[in-house]
Order: structure tokens, then C-alpha cells, then sequence
């Protein structure tokens, strides 16, 4: 055999056992993704698991925590049958259908604290969160169908349930007077009389509010946007609903500082105590003291155990999302408030926004509970029932408000308010595309630049140790040579000379 005839047969060897080695390291390259996703995802269960406390439970069921479903059921009939036999009947058509939707209500709630899916709070006791859950879909039910009304008719079944509603409303504005000091020494009030004159039972419900939006969320930063971006979006809105036109003091002092910051501080202090907490239950009849007694008694109002919030936003592009989408939700809820007052015709002190404030406090807790689950434990495959129901609910508020009153919502916004959320929001979008895009590609265009020469150095590495074979001589790593044998070519079939001899056919 000639040597071009060598030379091509051992270049053909040579081309073969560079694409066999390149298909298998495209091969191995192609499994490493799952290997890393499994890696990953082993890594977010160890996360979430360090988030949450630690629980020490001796295990007791007693009889407060079995479900008594026959007994509720057996109430439930009973009440019936007093209805039905013993009652006598009013020809009060007006009564017996409030009545009768109250009775709905009930009996809708009833079945669900028996027979509702446990969600992931359990304490003081499981059917006090599945009756919020069922208030929570009566409260759906009720706006879906004032979905259907007219602003009219809607406005005509307020005053149905309460005589004192369906009349409109007063424009009220904060904005007065806004001076913060008032040099007129004889004023009864004293010089900050505008200041103490907003002093009412709304700065302290507005304190308590950011107090359990604090326990909600979890995270500080969080709710400092929320509490900020509401003040601008008042700012903005004024020219809509005169209600939140207020003084450059009221906005900023009272409301951020004082009222917003002292709650999130309050619930800041409580975050802490509750990360740190021992988490350690026995049952009642184990404790021997009365004392001892009581106390469990009073802490079982208190968490069963406790997971610590860390939302990451800047992390991906889903929890970036995930995030915004959360802070907007907050902020449509907290407007949502405002807007149905004015359409709908019912004053802020009524019983109505009180009870709606009541259903949103421990059904918000639980929908941020399992939205956090959704987004940071990678075995919570589905989202939560809670989390669905509320972002229903003030999505079909924000609906209602739209259909009764579009002018409204829709009246055109002063230029320079258009140029400031123009502003921002371009900002914001840009951000986004540069932290998860542009930033995203540029880092793994390096990792994959960094990942090819780690990969070239360990092939050098590779080549550097194995013995070099030329038609003459075989040389060692230690600087050794041999003579071959015969006609000056090696008669080994080593598969180094293999090797060797297809890189050197391809000129490597």
C-alpha cells in the first residue's frame, strides 16, 4: 500500500473518530440539561423546606379537631324543621326573601366548612379558613351577578339591603386647606389644626390594614412599593374621584410615614418573632397546670407553624413577573375599594366595606400563601383555590366598575400625569428587557465561551498524556524514544497509534 493510499485510508479513520467524538460530546451535553434541571430542582425543594419552621406536635386529635360533619348536618335539619313545622309564616315578602338568601348562605357554608379542600393554614381551626373560602365564593357569586344588573338596578338592590343606601353620595375632598401651619395664634385648634383635624378612626384602620398587609406579604421592600406607588396612583386619580385629592402632607406624612410605616413596622417586628419562634404543641389534656392550660388555649389563635417569604423578583423573568402582577393586583384591589363606594352609592363608614375589608384580610392571607407555594416549591404543580377566587374577586370589581361608569375610569388624564406614567412605565419595560434579555444572552454567550475553552484545555490535557507515535520513533511524556522495528513503522495496534495517526492525517 502506498503512502497517499495510507494517508487517505488512515484521514478517513481519522475524520470518523472525530465526528464519533464530537457526537458524543454533543451527546453528553444534550443529557446535562436534565441532570442540571434535576440538580435545580432538588436545590428549590431544600429552599423551601429551610423556609419553613420547624414543628414539634405529640400528635393529639381530639374531639375539637375531628370533622363533625353528621353533627352539622344534623343542626342544619333541625333548623329546617323549626321553619317548616313549628315557625309561624309572615306575609312579608320582603323579609322572607332576605331570609331565604341569608338561609342560602348559610346552609352553602355549612357544607363547605365540612366538606371544602383543607388549604395550607390550618390554625385556629381548619373550618375557619374553608368559611372564609365559601364567603369568598358567595361574595363572586354576588358581584357576578351585579355583573348583569344595570348601575340603576344595582344601586336599587343596595337600598333593598339597607334603606339607608341607594341615595348619592357627596363629593368630599382633603384638599382644602392644606396648609400644615397656620400662624393665627387665636385659632381654637392651635397652629396644626389642619394636621390634627385629619385624626380619625380611618388613620387607625388605615395602621392596623398595612399592620396584616405586612403579616400577608412577608417582605418589606414589597410593601413599601405598594404603599408608595397607592400615593402616586391618588396623585393621579384625582381628577376622577375628588376622594383622593389630599394634602402634599397627608399623602406623604399620615398616610406613608406614619400610618404605612408605622404598620409595616409593627408587622416587621412580628415577622421576626414568628421566623425565629419554637413551633412546639401538645395536646390540652397533657398539660397538667391550668395555667398551662389556658395558655395553649390562647395559642391557638397563634400560627401552627410559620414560613418565611422570599419573593427574589430580580431572580428570573417568572418571579419578575410573578411579582408585578402581584403588586398590581394589590394596588387594583385597594382602588377597586374607592370606585365601588362612588358608583354604588355607599358611604366608607357603612357596614358593607367593613365586612368586605373582613373577607379580604384572611382570604388575601391564604392566596399569598399558596401563590408563594406556586411560585417557589417545585412539587405544588397547580394554583391554589384561594389565590384563584381572589384574583377573580377584584377582577370582576374592577369589571363592575367599568360597565356602570366608563366615562368615568376612561375621563382623559392631565399631560403631565400621561408623562409621568409614560415615563415610568418605559423605564420599567426597559429594565425588564435588559435584566432578563439582553443581560440573560450576554451571560450565557460567556458561559458557553467559558464552558468551550475548559473544554479545549482538558482535550490538550488529554492529548499531552498519551504517547506520541511517529513513523520512526515512539516517544514518551518522559522525553524517551524507541527505534521501531522493520521498516521504520510501528507494528503496534495500540490504540494510541490510532488515534495519533488519524489526528495526524488531518494535519493536527
Amino acid at each position: 500500500m502506498s503512502g497517499d493510499d495510507g494517508a487517505n485510508r488512515w484521514g478517513i479513520i481519522g475524520r470518523l473518530t472525530v465526528k464519533r467524538e464530537t457526537w458524543e460530546s454533543q451527546s453528553e451535553d444534550e443529557t446535562m440539561p436534565s441532570e442540571e434541571e434535576a440538580r435545580n430542582q432538588e436545590t428549590k425543594e431544600r429552599d423551601f423546606s429551610s423556609r419553613q419552621t420547624a414543628v414539634f406536635d405529640d400528635g393529639t386529635n381530639t374531639f375539637f379537631w375531628r370533622a363533625h360533619s353528621l353533627t352539622v348536618l344534623a343542626f342544619m335539619i333541625i333548623c329546617f324543621l323549626f321553619v317548616s313545622l313549628i315557625e309561624d309564616q309572615k306575609d312579608d315578602t320582603a323579609f322572607n326573601t332576605k331570609r331565604g338568601l341569608g338561609a342560602c348562605v348559610l346552609a352553602f357554608c355549612l357544607f363547605g366548612m365540612t366538606q371544602a379542600k383543607d388549604g395550607p393554614m390550618v390554625r385556629p381551626h381548619p373550618a375557619f379558613w374553608r368559611l372564609f373560602l365559601c364567603l369568598s365564593i358567595v361574595y363572586e357569586l354576588a358581584l357576578v351577578f351585579i355583573l348583569f344588573q344595570t348601575a340603576d338596578d344595582s344601586r336599587k338592590l343596595m337600598s333593598y339591603l339597607d334603606s339607608e343606601l341607594g341615595k348619592p353620595l357627596p363629593e368630599q375632598s382633603y384638599a382644602e386647606e392644606c396648609r400644615l401651619y397656620d400662624p393665627d395664634p387665636n385659632h381654637p385648634g392651635g397652629h396644626f389644626h389642619n394636621f390634627w383635624d385629619k385624626w380619625d378612626i380611618f388613620v387607625f384602620s388605615h395602621l392596623v390594614g398595612w399592620y396584616f398587609k405586612m403579616l400577608m406579604i412577608r417582605d418589606y421592600w414589597v410593601c413599601w412599593v405598594i404603599s408608595v406607588m397607592f400615593e402616586v396612583l391618588e396623585y393621579s386619580l384625582e381628577h376622577q374621584l375628588p376622594n383622593f385629592a389630599e394634602c402634599w402632607w397627608d399623602h406623604w406624612l399620615m398616610d406613608v410615614l406614619i400610618c404605612n410605616g408605622l404598620g409595616i413596622w409593627f408587622g416587621m417586628m412580628t415577622l421576626n418573632y414568628l421566623n425565629i419562634k419554637t413551633y412546639s404543641w401538645r395536646g390540652l389534656w397533657h398539660i397538667p397546670t391550668y395555667s398551662g392550660k389556658l395558655k395553649r388555649i390562647v395559642l391557638q389563635f397563634t400560627p401552627y407553624s410559620w414560613t418565611k417569604f422570599e419573593w427574589r423578583p430580580t431572580e428570573n423573568l417568572h418571579r419578575w413577573l410573578a411579582v408585578l402582577g402581584i403588586i398590581s393586583l394589590f394596588l387594583l384591589a385597594e382602588l377597586d375599594t374607592f370606585y365601588l363606594k362612588a358608583i354604588l352609592w355607599i358611604p366608607p363608614p357603612h357596614f358593607l366595606n367593613w365586612i368586605r375589608l373582613m373577607v379580604y384580610v384572611p382570604t388575601g392571607a391564604v392566596a399569598l400563601r399558596e401563590t408563594y407555594q406556586f411560585m417557589d416549591d417545585p412539587n405544588c404543580k397547580k394554583f391554589g383555590q384561594q389565590s384563584w377566587l381572589i384574583a377573580a374577586i377584584i377582577v370582576t370589581e374592577f369589571l363592575i366598575v367599568l360597565k356602570f361608569d366608563f366615562q368615568l375610569v376612561m375621563r382623559p388624564f392631565p399631560p403631565h400625569v400621561t408623562m409621568g406614567w409614560s415615563i415610568g412605565l418605559a423605564l420599567l419595560f426597559v429594565y425588564t428587557l435588559w435584566r432578563f434579555c439582553f443581560h440573560f444572552f450576554i451571560g450565557k454567550r460567556r458561559r458557553t465561551t467559558s464552558a468551550t475553552v475548559d473544554h479545549s484545555s482538558e482535550t490538550s490535557q488529554h492529548v499531552k498524556s498519551e504517547p506520541v507515535h511517529s513513523s520512526n520513533h515512539r516517544v514518551y511524556q518522559n522525553g524517551d524514544s524507541k527505534q521501531s522495528a522493520g521498516n521504520g513503522t510501528s507494528k503496534s495496534s495500540s490504540p494510541y497509534r490510532t488515534r495519533y495517526r488519524a489526528r495526524t492525517a488531518n494535519g493536527t
